[in-house]
């Protein structure tokens, strides 16, 4: 496989993790309000990056293969569980 050809299957791959990284701790901040936050916008999205790229490659090696709907359901359950630990595990 050509590099670029693979990096574009990376890029592609990792792809979902990424954009629901960086709208999760977006549209918390707007749910939870008169909090003050524990962790910075970018602390948060590449904690949730980290954690939903390893639920991508545990669904890749339960499967087989990229892109079934399990590994999606695990991606967005992991990433608003991280959000919800995020937001109340530094309540006080």
């Amino acid at each position: 496989m050509e590099p670029l050809a693979l990096f574009n299957h990376l890029v592609n791959f990792v792809a979902p993790a990424l954009w629901l990284a960086l709208l999760l701790p977006f549209f918390g901040r707007f749910l939870v309000k008169k909090r003050p936050l524990a962790l910075t916008y970018h602390a948060q999205a590449a904690i949730h990056f980290g954690v939903l790229v390893v639920a991508l490659l545990i669904g890749l090696l339960l499967f087989g293969r990229d892109g079934k709907m399990l590994t999606y359901l695990a991606l967005v359950l992991l990433g608003t569980s991280t959000q919800w630990v995020m937001l109340k595990g530094w309540q006080g």
